[in-house]
Parts: structure tokens; C-alpha cells; sequence
């Protein structure tokens, strides 16, 4: 027999018997990505009471009870009123997004809900930012553990903020007695459109490998971290938390399953190049980004394994994935290409291109210059 559709199922929850079940669970950014799934798994669950979803647009989840406004909307606390926990998802990490605008939002809207969670009384904040925040260097070790030490700098997309993030979290429980935050940090994510510098390095028609780089490659599919999510939402398990599939690929296995040729550069060519064009606006990804694509930053999630949980998805079935997600869709040093720009850069490679692209700039500067 078929389980009961999970709106229906979410209406029966709370109509029966309401004091056994679990905690009400409020979730930002509830309305797309990461935040929609995870607000239908939740009002799916049986071990849920209720869901508050909170977003600047109402979502398609009907079994939840939406608020709608700007997570840095200090009147967030008193729609946080009689939660037990709260999610926040609410971030934006978009590419395209002004970097000063993305930090004032990312950071000023978890201050205001992890202030605004405890004035309501909420006893658990989980955080979701990247294993990013561990750093992409040559020296990582393999796998890393959850208490390895945060060296990332704030040269890559987002990372900044999501460093500030973390911050916030350590000081969140002596600011606010009594309020507990987990932390969970997903390798590279795939799955539920998500579009991030590293997502887009599989969309480029050559794999930009940068000469003595050591490369190794770990995903995390959107279901994965769901579930980590509601395992952390029920208390199963705390802490600083890293999901991620089991083990990694190197680049090697990456070009062998993808089909994608590499186009390997010496590292001062690859990473002055990428900064050059971004610094004059010509890509969203600044140099910092082709770190990550270089160097291994793969997570044990030691700590979820220890709790029973499992990832559903493996790193071969999760790239098959994103391959499928970004077929038809053509990107050089992180910029996405019109169907002519693509065919012009067509099988020359993403760094030919890049490079062609620098070529283009120094023409136009002195052309400039002539007239």
C-alpha cells in the first residue's frame, strides 16, 4: 500500500495526539532550494509536530505555516515564537550577486535569527555553510576530520561570509544562554539546481587542471544533506557536522567518467589569468575560487557515521548527476556562454578561452590607448 500523500500525512500529524510527537521546527529560505526540500521532508515526517516555513515569497509546501518576510527583519523573533528549532537556509551564495550586498545579507540575517531564536525561546539553531570553510590546500589531510582546523581565507565565493558564519556560531551559545547550534558543513553540493563556481567547472568543454595540483573530488547530494539536516533537527546528533558521499575521486576518474578532456596550465597563468578577469568583470568567480578544484578539501563526517547515518548517493552517482543538470549549458572561467559565444569557444577548451578572453582585453586597452 502506498504512504499517504505527505500533506495529508502532515494534517493527520497534527491532529492527533500533538504532545507526543516531536519538535515544531521553524526553516528560512523555505520557499526554494535546500530550504523547499527540507521543508516538505520535515512536514512529511512523523516525528515532526509542526513547520514553520519563513521566506520573502510563500512556497508550494501547503502542510507548512508560512511567514513572509526578510530574515533581517528583527519581527522574525515573534513568528519564531513557540518553535523548538530553527534551520537557516535563507543565504545567498549567487555568483551574480554583488559580493557587498551578498555579505550584508548573509551575515546581518544570521545574527538576526540567531538573536531573534533566542528571544523566542528556541533551544537549537542549525547552520548550514560548506566544507569550504576547512580550506582547499595542498597539505589537507585525507580524509579531514570535523575538528580540523578552519583555514580557509575569504578569496572564493561566499567563503567570507560563511566563515563570518561560523563565528557567529561559536559566540552564539555565550551570547545567548541556552541556545545550542549544530553546524553542518556539505561538501561540493549537487542536486535541486543548485549553481555554485564548482558546479559550473563541469559545464566548461575542457577541465582546467593546474600543473602539480593535487586535485580530489567529493559531492553531496541535496537529499544527503537533507537528511543530515533532520537528523540534527531531531537531536540525534550535534556538533560541527560534515556530510558529504563516502571517499572521494581523484581527476583522473573525474575526466575518465565525465568524457571531459583536460587543459592543464602552469599555476601563475591559470590563477592570473582568472584574477585579471575578474577583477575587470569579465567573470563572477574570483581566483580564489580554483583552489578548490586544485587542492583537497574531502570530509569524513566521522561524526554522522557515528550516529547511524548513511549517505543514500555515491560521488559516481551524484557527478552522473550534475553532468546530466549542466548538459547544454557552456561556461568559461565561471561566466555562462550564449549558445554563439559557446560555439565560438566551442572545442578550443574553457582555458583557451580564457586566456583568449585576456588576449581580447589587452586589445581593446590598447586600442584605447591609439585613440
Amino acid at each position: 500500500m502506498s504512504s499517504p500523500d505527505p500533506q495529508v500525512r502532515a494534517a493527520r500529524n497534527q491532529s492527533t495526539n500533538p504532545a507526543a510527537r516531536g519538535p515544531v521546527v521553524a526553516v528560512t529560505g523555505a520557499a526554494s532550494g535546500i530550504g523547499a526540500l527540507l521543508t516538505e521532508r520535515l512536514a512529511a515526517s512523523e516525528e515532526i509536530k509542526q513547520v514553520i516555513a519563513l521566506d520573502e515569497r510563500r512556497g508550494e509546501c501547503a502542510a507548512a505555516q508560512w511567514h513572509i518576510l526578510d530574515v533581517r527583519d528583527p519581527a522574525i523573533a515573534e513568528k519564531l515564537r513557540g518553535a523548538d528549532v530553527v534551520v537557516h537556509l535563507a543565504l545567498d551564495l549567487d555568483l551574480e550577486t554583488d559580493p557587498a550586498a551578498r555579505t550584508a545579507y548573509n551575515v546581518r540575517g544570521t545574527q538576526t535569527v540567531l538573536t531573534a531564536a533566542a528571544a523566542a525561546g528556541v533551544h537549537r539553531a542549525v547552520l548550514c555553510t560548506s566544507a569550504m570553510v576547512y580550506g582547499a590546500l595542498p597539505d589537507n589531510e585525507l580524509p579531514l576530520s570535523e575538528d580540523a582546523e578552519l583555514r580557509a581565507t575569504a578569496e572564493a565565493t561566499g567563503v567570507g561570509d560563511l566563515l563570518e558564519i561560523e563565528r557567529l556560531a561559536r559566540r552564539a551559545p555565550r551570547a545567548h544562554p541556552g541556545l545550542n547550534v549544530t553546524v553542518v558543513r556539505p561538501a561540493v553540493l549537487v542536486g535541486g539546481g543548485t549553481d555554485t563556481a564548482l558546479t559550473r567547472y563541469f559545464e566548461s568543454p575542457r577541465l582546467l587542471v593546474v600543473a602539480g595540483s593535487r586535485p580530489a573530488w567529493q559531492f553531496c547530494h541535496v537529499e544527503d544533506l537533507c537528511s543530515a539536516l533532520e537528523l540534527a533537527v531531531l537531536e540525534k546528533v550535534d556538533g560541527e557536522l560534515a556530510v558529504g558521499c563516502d571517499g572521494w575521486l581523484e581527476q583522473e576518474e573525474i575526466e575518465e567518467l565525465s568524457g571531459i578532456r583536460r587543459m592543464e596550465l602552469p599555476s601563475a597563468v591559470a590563477l592570473g589569468a582568472a584574477a585579471r578577469l575578474h577583477r575587470i568583470g569579465l567573470t563572477p568567480s574570483p581566483a580564489g575560487d580554483l583552489a578548490y578544484t586544485m587542492y583537497p578539501w574531502v570530509v569524513s563526517g566521522s561524526r554522522l557515521h557515528d550516529a547511524g547515518w548513511r549517505p543514500r548517493w555515491t560521488n559516481e552517482e551524484v557527478l552522473a548527476e550534475l553532468l546530466e543538470e549542466v548538459a547544454g549549458r557552456h561556461t568559461v572561467a565561471g561566466r555562462r556562454l550564449g549558445r554563439k559565444d559557446a560555439t565560438a569557444a566551442g572545442a578550443a577548451g574553457a582555458t583557451v578561452a580564457l586566456l583568449g578572453a585576456a588576449a581580447v582585453v589587452r586589445r581593446a586597452r590598447k586600442a584605447r590607448r591609439r585613440i
